[in-house]
């Protein structure tokens, strides 16, 4: 009991976490597309959405961890709670790969990514990969070799769901997955050191009249940067919740279940947590818009204080109150 209550509680603060850096993280690049209209934008917003929705469905584990155990979840009421976990959780990785295409297409193709990535594209992509997530999340509830035979709560992954979905997952999605984020990287690698060679070569040499240098941008490889970083805090924490799976799957007599429930599958929905954490640091843009957003709180909140001071009838009259905050945003406008 005690221990499933502190497992209660560690939900609980994860999901608060992921929830609000995820929402942070949403208004950022909300702001930015209001600004920019970038379609590469529109991934980073649905993998803060995909996030939130994660923390938003491991929220409603809470209340079975921390629930007396004579009163277990119903095994349908779990099964479709661990669908929604496990649909979220594919949404955000299928975003990542999303990213990280997004990215090798814009450095692959440069001149023709604004043709073949353009709105109604995106909104294919996004909308496509939300289909297939869901397929995902639900698919043991139609496929009775996915389920467990016996229930016993409180609610969890494997107490609803066989290893051997998390097997079929990794055959089927993860490990390709990888596969084919390393073929990515690798050429993006050989397109950089070309890039980088080109460059070199305009340098030494000098630009002749009418030429052009290369179509790529440094701004195009500092975003690979991040995906990079993404991709790597993903494979860290799902890695070891998938290879124990399949040792669970082809060892029955081992009881893996605790480890993988109460430690390795926690790692893997940290990742969520990590994402946002990764953008705001990494990338300049979102970094930028954080500033200006905190700025703008500092300035309504010295505003809301100015207006209380002067209702509340401080040394300062509303119109002298309405100056000094003029005057307030003016010089930190100018600096």
């Amino acid at each position: 009991m005690e221990s499933s209550f502190s497992f209660g509680v560690t939900l609980a603060i994860l999901a608060s976490l992921i929830i609000a850096a995820n929402a942070l993280v949403a208004m950022a690049v909300l702001s930015l597309i209001h600004k920019n209209d970038g379609v590469s934008l529109c991934f980073t917003l649905n993998l803060a959405v995909a996030d939130t929705s994660l923390g938003l469905a491991i929220s409603g584990l809470v209340t079975d961890q921390l629930s007396s155990p004579a009163r277990p979840t119903q095994k349908t009421l779990c099964s479709l709670r661990m669908a929604f976990v496990t649909s979220s959780a594919a949404a955000s990785v299928l975003t990542v790969m999303l990213i990280a295409f997004d990215r090798y297409l814009a450095i692959k193709q440069p001149l023709r990514y604004f043709q073949i990535m353009n709105g109604l594209m995106a909104g294919a992509c996004i909308a496509g990969l939300w289909l297939v997530s869901y397929l995902i999340g639900f698919l043991p509830l139609g496929v009775r070799v996915f389920q467990q035979t016996a229930y016993k709560g409180p609610c969890s992954f494997f107490a609803v769901f066989h290893p051997r979905f998390v097997l079929t997952l990794s055959c089927v999605g993860f490990f390709p997955a990888l596969l084919l984020f390393v073929f990515f990287y690798c050429d993006i690698l050989k397109i950089a050191s070309t890039h980088s060679q080109q460059i070199r070569k305009t340098e030494n040499v000098g630009a002749p009249a009418g030429a052009h240098r290369p179509p790529r941008t440094p701004s195009d490889f500092k975003a690979v940067r991040t995906v990079a970083v993404l991709i790597g805090s993903f494979t860290l924490s799902w890695t070891p919740f998938f290879i124990t799976s399949i040792v669970q799957v082809a060892c029955q007599e081992c009881h893996l279940y605790p480890v993988l429930e109460r430690y390795l599958w926690l790692l893997g929905v940290g990742n969520s947590l990590l994402n946002p954490l990764i953008y705001a640091y990494w990338q300049k843009e979102i970094r930028q818009q954080f500033s200006q957003m905190a700025l703008g709180m500092k300035k309504g909140l010295a505003a809301f204080l100015l207006l209380l001071s002067a209702r509340d009838g401080g040394p300062q009259g509303p119109r002298e109150s309405a100056r000094h905050i003029t005057t307030i945003s003016h010089s930190e406008l100018d600096g």
